[in-house]
């Protein structure tokens, strides 16, 4: 397919200036990617404040809420402003206000849909809870890789395996990327060990990934 190619503002941010100076031009592929990552590292976030919430005593949902995947979220809001390109979600950090709003134009219904089952599926028990933060992490790291179905799906133009860590060239956003499933790989562990300490150890079933890339993960 060939780019349609987007221009990149230079300088957004004092803090990401350096990248900006060597920022290349994406494609429609890789801006909707990197616009729908945005919102999915949101998603993770908002999901895991409300576990939280729901199940205060039990630390790993602030953890990794209120850590990792709000520096996730950051990361990829500060990507955009490199390339020039508006925030679908401004208001992420006005918490807890912001917590299951997405105002994505593309997307916006599509992670409220999603917020709203993995919230209802999550409060059933805490270990229900733990299987839907395993599976964000699955779906993240299938979803950074490759051109999520939704993506696909829609009418843009963009066809499967055209955006995605794997379809871009552009150096920096395959250096975030990569940091991004890193981040999900570990989290990942996390939740299977909560689960499998309930369901005993070697238990676990691939929900998003295959059972050999999960098993991959977890060194198995």
């Amino acid at each position: 397919m060939k780019k349609l190619l987007s221009t990149i503002a230079f300088g957004a941010l004092a803090l990401i200036s350096p990248l900006s100076s060597i920022a290349g031009t994406l494609d429609i592929g890789e801006e909707t990617h990197l616009i729908f990552m945005r919102e999915e590292e949101k998603l993770a976030r908002d999901v895991y404040l409300t576990m939280n919430s729901l199940y205060p005593d039990e630390p790993t949902f602030s953890n990794i809420g209120d850590g990792s995947e709000q520096t996730h979220t950051d990361t990829v809001r500060d990507m955009l402003a490199v390339y020039g390109i508006e925030d679908p979600n401004p208001g992420t950090n006005n918490l807890p206000e912001s917590i299951g709003v997405f105002t994505g134009d593309g997307y916006g219904w599509y992670f409220t849909e999603k917020f709203d089952l993995l919230v209802n599926w999550g409060a059933q028990s805490l270990l229900d809870a733990w299987y839907v933060g395993a599976f964000i992490e699955e779906l993240d790291m299938v979803d950074i890789i490759g051109c999520p179905k939704v993506i696909v799906d829609t009418d843009n133009g963009i066809g499967e395996g055209e955006c995605g860590m794997d379809y871009t060239d552009e150096a920096e956003l395959k250096t975030m990327y990569g940091h991004l499933v890193d981040g999900s790989e570990n989290h990942l562990k996390a939740y299977v060990q909560n689960i499998e300490n309930v369901i005993g150890v070697g238990n676990y079933e691939a929900q998003v990934l295959t059972q050999d890339q999960v098993d991959a993960i977890l060194g198995r």
